[in-house]
């Protein structure tokens, strides 16, 4: 595993402490096979976003594919979808299916920005929606190509929070690698309500405009998930799905444990090692993190 400084050693212990005064030595590992991810849009997006352009909307079932499948193992649904060109997903356009999908089970929407009309309605079908939550003006631009401030972030979060479970989403490094405005992102929600946060981490993909960009270094990232623990002394932390895979994705697990994370998705097996020398009980679910 690679070096890293004196500072970010010490950091991680402090995460570490903090995080053992005030959870029990338990570590969630997911492994979402049980949750079906669906998007609304097929392998459409308005945006053609610069770290995505629709690559991971095309790994995902159509809605259409997802009603009329056998039930089987699934057992809720992460429901997604490309952008329009306001930033919204456009779950209101599929309406009738998506409460048809919601009596088959839980559904963990990401809905994009709404407003608060918007937010009353999607309660009424989703049991907890996934917010990706930008806190830096120049990163919604360049990313997303919209004209939309982190306070149109911050609004939406708050319609949101009003009438559903909220777990706010931080993709570290989005900015093509660079970590930029996701130390902002942690102040500003530090002044909400936040029953967890989920963290990403930003991964060059084939044919989009930031693929030849680098990852966020990974001792950056321990830094900022230690941050966050720390700023964040009582609320559950996750590390999400999409991240880098090989000795990357081992160092970030790693860290993501010393840094008092509570929940890891596919853990890589050095993070495994790494809780039984912990003292960590572990526990394995089979949903999707945010559920």
């Amino acid at each position: 595993m690679q070096k890293i400084g004196q500072d970010i050693e010490k950091l991680l212990e402090q995460a570490w402490e903090t995080r053992k005064l005030f959870f029990p030595d338990k570590i969630e590992f997911s492994a979402p096979n049980r949750t079906m991810s669906v998007s609304v849009t097929g392998s459409s997006c308005a945006l053609n976003c610069a770290h995505c352009n629709g690559a991971y909307l095309q790994k995902m079932a159509t809605l259409e594919t997802a009603l009329a499948s056998k039930k089987g193992r699934v057992k809720s649904y992460l429901v997604s979808g490309g952008s329009d060109s306001l930033g919204k997903v456009p779950l209101f356009e599929k309406w009738t299916e998506l409460e048809e999908l919601a009596a088959r089970g839980p559904l963990n929407l990401h809905t994009g920005l709404v407003t608060e009309e918007e937010a009353r309605r999607l309660a009424q079908i989703a049991t907890v929606v996934s917010f990706d939550f930008i806190g830096d003006n120049e990163t919604i631009n360049r990313v997303y190509g919209l004209s939309a401030t982190v306070e149109d972030y911050l609004v939406s979060y708050r319609h949101l929070q009003k009438y559903v479970s909220v777990i706010p989403h931080i993709c570290v490094g989005l900015n093509g690698g660079v970590v930029r405005g996701e130390y902002e992102t942690l102040k500003y929600l530090q002044q909400e309500a936040v029953e967890a946060i989920s963290m990403i981490i930003f991964r060059p993909t084939e044919g989009t405009t930031f693929e030849a960009c680098e990852t966020p270094p990974a001792d950056e990232v321990a830094r900022f998930m230690a941050t966050a623990r720390l700023m964040f002394p009582r609320t559950p932390l996750y590390l999400g799905c999409m991240r880098p895979s090989g000795r990357y994705r081992e160092a970030v697990d790693t860290y993501a444990l010393r840094a008092g994370f509570n929940k890891i998705v596919l853990p890589a097996p050095a993070a495994r090692l790494k809780a039984e020398t912990l003292g960590l009980e572990v526990s394995i679910s089979e949903e999707c993190c945010s559920l």
